[in-house]
Formats: C-alpha cells, structure tokens, sequence
C-alpha cells in the first residue's frame, strides 16, 4: 500500500510540475510519508521516476487497451481510440496531461532513462495500432495497399499533437480537427 500511495501522488506532482523541479520532500508530504519510507521502497529519486512513469504509462496503455478490446472490427476499433483521445480534456487519466508528452519534452536529451521507458510506450502503442490495422486488413476490413506504419504513425502522432494542443491552448477546438479528421481517413481506409 505504501508504494502504491508513493507512485499516486509522486505522478501527480511530476505530471504536473515536471520531474526535475519536483523534490522528495513535495512527495512526503503528498504522500504524507518520511523520506525513510520512501527510500525503503525505491533506491533513489531516479528510480521512482522510472517508476512512477511507468505506473502512469501501464494505467494509459490499459484505458486504451479496454478501448480497442471492446470494440468489434477495425474501424470501431480505431474510433474508439479516437473516443478515448477526444475526451482527454474532459477525463484526463493524470492530472498534468498526457504523461508520455510531459516526460518527453523535459527529458528528451537529458535523462536517458526516462526517455527510454517514453520510447518503449509509444513503440507499444504504435504496434497496438499497427496490429488493429493488420487484423483489419487480415479479415477483410481495411484496403489492402494501406502503408500500415505511416497510417499507425499519422494517428498516434496526430492524437499525441492534438494532446498537447488542449494543454497549450486551453481547448479542445484542435483535438475536435484532429479527431474529425482522421475519422474521415479511416473511413476512407475501410472495404
């Protein structure tokens, strides 16, 4: 329980306030828990980044994955990416933003680690839609001569944009674009 109370709130601060300008001493009294209890349960400060990344990453990942799991076919499939992406202004899964933007704008050269566990989520997510547009293809549902990587690089890179746009611009009027827009290429995509 301690470790998990530890991972809540220390993602929240560095979701929030970024990894570097956030102190231990912030997360103890988040967590409302001494430096010792903390030290107990990671090694140093670097490894509960890490870990509290990845604690926001595998909760993204699972809220997308239910997403694309409940779904039948292809194109309700995407869309419902689509759906899980458009109500990110309102349902946020992390207070701050999308956790694999904010680590990646503030450790893209300077923390090696962090970007690595960045780096492995979005490839997860990439292969997440590249496999959705395979199977698609495989039963029939998506045109054949679809480039899978660029149309999986559009979508992911086009939602992760239109993410950062809300945050920037205190709206949701890009996400609205962005999503109109690739609705309309997968329709375009489909048999």
């Amino acid at each position: 329980m301690t470790r998990l109370t530890i991972l809540e709130q220390s993602s929240i601060l560095f979701n929030t306030q970024g990894y570097k300008a956030t102190s231990l001493s912030e997360i103890c009294s988040a967590a409302k828990l001494t430096k010792g209890a903390i030290y107990k349960n990671f090694k140093d400060k670097s490894e509960l980044e890490k870990e509290a990344l990845l604690f926001m990453c595998n909760r993204l990942l699972s809220e997308i994955g239910t997403c694309i799991a409940e779904a039948k076919g292809a194109e309700q499939k995407l869309l419902s990416i689509l759906k899980y992406f458009e109500g990110y202004d309102h349902y946020p899964p992390f207070k701050g933003g999308c956790p694999l933007m904010n680590a990646s704008i503030e450790v893209d050269d300077s923390n090696p680690e962090l970007k690595l566990v960045v780096k492995n989520v979005m490839n997860l997510m990439f292969d997440a839609l590249c496999m959705v547009i395979k199977n698609g293809i495989k039963h029939g549902q998506i045109k054949k001569d679809i480039d899978v990587n660029g149309f999986a690089s559009v979508i992911l890179s086009s939602l992760e944009g239109a993410v950062m746009m809300i945050k920037i611009m205190d709206s949701n009027k890009h996400m609205k674009s962005t999503s109109k827009y690739l609705k309309n290429e997968i329709k375009r995509i489909m048999v």
